[in-house]
């Protein structure tokens, strides 16, 4: 059965990891894996997801499974940090959602929902978009077309390109949109290209799926919510994939959710059972630990004051990161190559480097990122930017 099989090539990203392991300089910098990082180059746990395990190891009691829509209150707090609880209780009986196995997990059921509910649905993605965005929708039995979104060559974002691209989709379409801190290339809408958005949407029947997987990380978790609300509270149908993974620093618990809105006859019940389905024939269960952790940081008055203000010190620092990067290109003469780099948000950035100036980089100075151009501005520090800086001119 399996002996034809042949090895594949190593993930771009995770593969880079495994090179810069093995890199011997001691200048080497890696900018591949999207994970945050402190100035040591660690990725922590934050203060208060340690103190809610220190509590959990306490009053756990019992591995038994959870129920398959997740850990009691996990969906609930989602809601209410994604949606807004106003928002959350003007739609109440609309909205149906579930706890699923990270970001990753609620994309890939939410897709699959999707082609359960109307098979052969196209998805409009974003030109770029995140690497494992469409290998997802293509496993879950969905197609895709592609907007423009980012110019390169102006490094900022195309919109008039865009709505002219989604004014081709047909009723019925699903717009995959990244809700804020857009990976890789860190552009984002701003509030008036949002609204243009959202009503072609709406002019043309069309439904979003966005994706929060960075939720704090921009200009705040109120304001990050923003255009995500605005397209529940004025679409008759929306879908909502949330990654605790960067916010809450939950990667390997594997935390996330799904929400879907719709007009159906007892939606939040049908919505619900039939994304419980979806689950059951996946993985049966969802796992409990980090959704946990979370729901105790989130019910606890302390607890979530601590937490909003370590995010709000992560997201600064990464703000500064982006900031002294930019500064320093544009003090070396390249500010038009680079200097939106200052203005973008989130983790991620796309420089404008052909994959050869990359592979430089990387073979002379030691310093990993895929050959897009794409970084991990969170694995720069005050002490390294010089030496990227440097490498990156030293081949433009």
């Amino acid at each position: 059965m399996f002996s034809h099989l042949e090895p594949l090539p190593a993930d771009p990203i995770l593969g880079l990891s495994a090179l810069f392991k093995a890199d011997t300089n001691p200048e080497k910098v890696d900018l591949g894996v999207g994970v945050y990082k402190t100035a040591e180059g660690n990725t922590p746990i934050m203060r208060s997801i340690q103190e809610a395990f220190n509590r959990l190891a306490k009053t756990e009691g019992s591995k038994v499974y959870i129920a398959p829509t997740g850990w009691p209150g996990f969906t609930d707090a989602a809601l209410d940090l994604s949606l807004g609880a106003p928002l959350v209780h003007a739609l109440e009986g609309q909205l149906g959602a579930i706890q699923t196995p990270g970001g990753c997990g609620a994309l890939r059921l939410g897709f699959e929902l999707v082609n359960h509910a109307a098979p052969g649905t196209t998805v409009w993605v974003s030109n770029p978009t995140w690497a494992n965005h469409v290998p997802t929708l293509k496993a879950a039995g969905l197609d895709s077309k592609v907007y423009r979104y980012y110019d390169r060559a102006t490094t900022s974002i195309d919109i008039e390109g865009m709505l002219e691209d989604l004014k081709g989709a047909k009723a019925g379409d699903l717009v995959l949109l990244h809700a804020s801190c857009h990976n890789p290339t860190g552009a984002d809408l701003n509030d008036d290209e949002w609204d243009r958005v959202i009503e072609l949407i709406g002019e043309r029947g069309l439904v979003p799926f966005l994706d929060m997987a960075y939720q704090g990380f921009a200009q705040g978790l109120e304001a990050d919510a923003g255009p995500l609300r605005r397209a529940f509270e004025k679409l008759p149908e929306a879908v909502l994939s949330y990654s605790c993974s960067k916010n809450f620093g939950l990667y390997r618990e594997r935390t996330g959710a799904l929400v879907v809105k719709s007009q159906g006859k007892d939606a939040a019940k049908a919505l619900t059972t039939n994304l419980a389905r979806i689950a059951r024939e996946n993985y049966s269960m969802p796992p409990s630990h980090g959704a946990a952790l979370m729901t105790t940081v989130m019910q606890d008055e302390a607890l979530r004051a601590d937490w909003v203000a370590e995010l709000g010190e992560m997201r600064d620092r990464v703000n500064t990161l982006r900031r002294t990067l930019a500064d320093s290109l544009t003090q070396k003469g390249y500010g038009e190559q680079f200097g939106a780099v200052g203005r973008q948000t989130g983790m991620f950035s796309l420089l404008n480097l052909t994959p050869e100036q990359v592979a430089s980089v990387q073979k002379d100075k030691s310093i990993y990122f895929p050959a897009n151009g794409r970084i991990n501005v969170a694995g720069l520090t005050e002490a390294n930017i010089p030496y990227v800086a440097d490498a990156i001119a030293g081949v433009m």
